[in-house]
């Protein structure tokens, strides 16, 4: 954050909302979003007013399964989580324990800590 004109500050994020990468620059002024720089698309406009207010996730990741043949099957949210919670969601993960098969799509943990999103599978695992 830096200091703007009298009662507005400056805010610098990186954009992850396409490959580009933009550096942000979002100007608010009591509260309010004045203004957004640095963009090359509508997506990083986006993505700089929602970090700003409520910066939230895609969380991919892993859990423990038994009858398959590996050890684990991947996952991730069907829906971005908000940041704050990433890692009680990952430490809530890492406890859960499924049984093959398991199909890709699959609801693995459903309104996962109360957010209203879905952790689902993204492999599907055949039993052994």
């Amino acid at each position: 954050m830096s200091a703007g004109h009298a009662g507005e500050s400056t805010y610098h994020y990186l954009c992850i909302g396409c490959p580009l990468g933009c550096r942000l620059e979002l100007d608010e002024s009591q509260g309010e979003i004045v203004e957004v720089r640095g963009n090359s698309c509508k997506k990083g406009e986006e993505f700089a007013r929602q970090e700003h207010h409520d910066p939230r996730r895609l969380v991919t990741t892993t859990v423990a399964i038994e009858g398959a043949r590996w050890q684990r099957v991947p996952v991730k949210t069907s829906a971005s989580v908000p940041k704050a919670l990433v890692r009680e969601l990952c430490a809530a993960l890492m406890g859960v324990q499924v049984h093959a098969p398991i199909a890709a799509g699959d609801i693995i943990v459903a309104d996962v800590l109360g957010t209203g999103v879905d952790v689902v599978a993204t492999r599907s695992m055949p039993a052994v």
